[in-house]
């Protein structure tokens, strides 16, 4: 992909077998503002909690069919994303293979309440995904030192083993969006975010909706999986340097 500049989308997707939540996400992937495929990084059913997991494979797969697929974990329970205890790369691995045992073959990540540490990174690496857990921004309700990484653009991180991370940062929330119309956006890869439970709030849904259209005018769209594939960063940072 060099020299053009593009922009992608992904929505965390936390509560999917809320059904007023998931109709609200499903429409707008269906018919996306700016012409996005928005990416689904989708969280695993909580199965010990009694979340229903025939349900979430029919809408994981519903989703696959309109943009990218992903896994988005999280570490300690559905409405608890960073970890508080027990082994966060672990818990990858078990998504993982969880989902691999039910037919899904993702290589999209990223990591609930932003979370990364070097082990956690070393499991992707292993498992071929491509993480956008980086932020561009340091999210305000994080504490200073939060395990975290920050990137501006794509790279490559060397980690400690010597594999490489292919990051592809996230760059922009709902409001930096709207801040965007009075700016201009930078960056070869624009990578906007939401939650699926932004959808609720009318006017988030409006700022999304207008965010995306005036991004989609303004930036060639494309998506995870095209960057995935096509993106070759130049490049390379070391995961000590890329913490908080």
């Amino acid at each position: 992909m060099p020299g053009g500049r593009y922009a992608v989308v992904s929505c965390h997707v936390e509560r999917p077998l809320d059904d007023e939540v998931w109709e609200l996400f499903a429409a707008l992937q269906a018919r996306p503002p700016g012409g996005f495929r928005i990416a689904a990084l989708m969280r695993p059913p909580d199965t010990a909690a009694g979340e229903d997991e025939i349900l979430w494979l029919g809408r994981a797969r519903a989703a696959a069919e309109n943009g990218p697929l992903g896994l988005h974990t999280h570490w300690t329970a559905p409405d608890h994303a960073r970890p508080t205890g027990s082994d966060p790369a672990a818990r990858v691995r078990e998504h993982a293979a969880w989902l691999a045992a039910r037919g899904f073959e993702l290589s999209l990540f990223c990591g609930g309440g932003w979370y990364m540490d070097a082990a956690v990174a070393e499991t992707l690496a292993e498992l071929r995904f491509t993480d956008c857990t980086a932020t561009a921004f340091r999210p305000r309700y994080l504490p200073e030192g939060a395990p975290r990484l920050e990137a501006r653009e794509p790279c490559y991180v060397q980690l400690p083993s010597g594999r490489s991370l292919l990051e592809v940062p996230t760059t922009h929330s709902i409001g930096m969006l709207a801040r965007g119309l009075l700016a201009p956006y930078r960056g070869q890869i624009v990578h906007a975010y939401f939650h699926d439970t932004d959808l609720l709030d009318a006017k988030r849904r409006t700022a999304l909706s207008l965010g995306l259209t005036f991004l989609g005018m303004k930036r060639w769209q494309t998506d995870l999986e095209q960057v995935q594939r096509g993106l070759r960063p130049a490049k390379t940072m070391s995961f000590a340097n890329s913490g908080p």
